[in-house]
């Protein structure tokens, strides 16, 4: 193999598994994004970051540094997500972010914090949390 498809071998080779990664990524969602990293889970836990009702993290009070930084680093991964997620499923950044913030708020535990659709930020409880009317359809949407 000469040295120009050698060079066009290792770049389809790094497309690909660039590819692959991405789409572990995005098979995994937003939820994804966000697992495997504790300083999120403690954020969350305490109340210092919560779902908002535009797909990405929130401050229910002023952050930390840190905090904010860690909701930061999720949110730029849930931003490159919804853009590949949106152009997959035909729709806008904006709403395919709305639809999985619908999703995320649903899945909140009892004592973290959401976004209601007013902007006010609430504590989960027991109850369903407040949510658009439109999340309605976007229960049953196709991921």
């Amino acid at each position: 193999m000469n040295r120009s498809n050698q060079s066009g071998f290792s770049n389809l080779r790094r497309a690909a598994l660039g590819g692959a990664a991405l789409g572990l990524l995005l098979a995994g969602g937003p939820v994804a994004a966000q697992n495997t990293n504790p300083a999120y889970a403690a954020a969350r836990a305490a109340g210092q970051i919560g779902e908002q009702i535009d797909g990405y993290l929130g401050f229910p009070s002023s952050p930390s540094a840190d905090v904010r930084r860690t909701a930061e680093d999720v949110n730029i991964k849930r931003r490159a997500i919804y853009a590949e997620r949106a152009i997959a499923t035909h729709s806008t950044q904006e709403d395919y972010a709305f639809t999985t913030a619908c999703r995320l708020i649903l899945k909140t535990r009892p004592g973290e914090k959401y976004q209601a659709p007013d902007g006010s930020w609430h504590t989960r409880t027991a109850e369903t949390p407040l949510r658009d009317p439109k999340c309605a359809a976007a229960d049953t949407a196709p991921n």
